[in-house]
């Protein structure tokens, strides 16, 4: 019965985590109307850490496959053979290790708790009294985070950054990793051209 708490704790916490962030960051002098073509800085993705286990050309073919989506949508067209670009796109697939402690509550001191708890105590306790110890529990768990780099390819100076990060999912189907992917790109381009007053 304890391990089934723990285990409700634990995943509480995991569900909590599962939804997805996103950040941007830009030059607010940059004229993104003037950006009309773009081209891939090689390598397009590159990945962190370098681990031969995180590295796939299946993830690359998708990431890439989901951002010139993206760009194709937003106006922005490759650029032509021989031509010059207005952007370089780079990104990055970064993997990290977080941290979270839990604490569980066992056991409840009844309705009445103790002498000073429960109904006639401060209403911090509550009707059900203190508990009668907690366990705190480390999880460790890993994130993942999808980064998008757009540079001015006149001057090479990083002009907008989006980012995505979730929860990573160990067991995803291959439609699974392709849809997570691409609606990561997607919500990271939603803030592209970035609005005024955006972050």
């Amino acid at each position: 019965m304890l391990r089934r708490i723990a285990l409700l704790g634990m995943a509480l916490l995991l569900s909590a985590c599962e939804s997805m962030q996103v950040n941007y960051d830009y030059n607010p002098a940059t004229d993104f109307a003037a950006f009309h073509t773009w081209a891939w800085q090689d390598p397009p993705v590159q990945y962190q850490p370098n681990n031969p286990m995180l590295r796939s050309e299946l993830t690359e073919q998708r990431i890439m496959q989901a951002v010139t989506t993206q760009m194709d949508q937003k106006g922005l067209r490759p650029v032509a053979p021989g031509a010059k670009p207005d952007l370089l796109v780079h990104t990055w697939l970064i993997v990290a290790n977080r941290q979270e402690q839990i604490v569980t509550n066992y056991g409840y001191g009844g309705p009445w708790g103790g002498p000073w708890g429960g109904y006639w105590g401060g209403p911090w306790e509550g009707y059900w009294g203190p508990p009668m110890y907690n366990e705190t529990r480390n999880v460790v768990y890993q994130v993942g985070t999808l980064q998008i780099d757009l540079m001015d390819a006149k001057t090479g100076q990083l002009v907008w950054r989006g980012s995505a990060e979730k929860v990573v999912d160990d067991t995803p189907s291959p439609e699974e990793r392709s849809a997570a992917i691409h609606k990561a790109v997607a919500k990271i381009f939603s803030d592209y051209p970035p609005k005024p007053g955006s972050r």
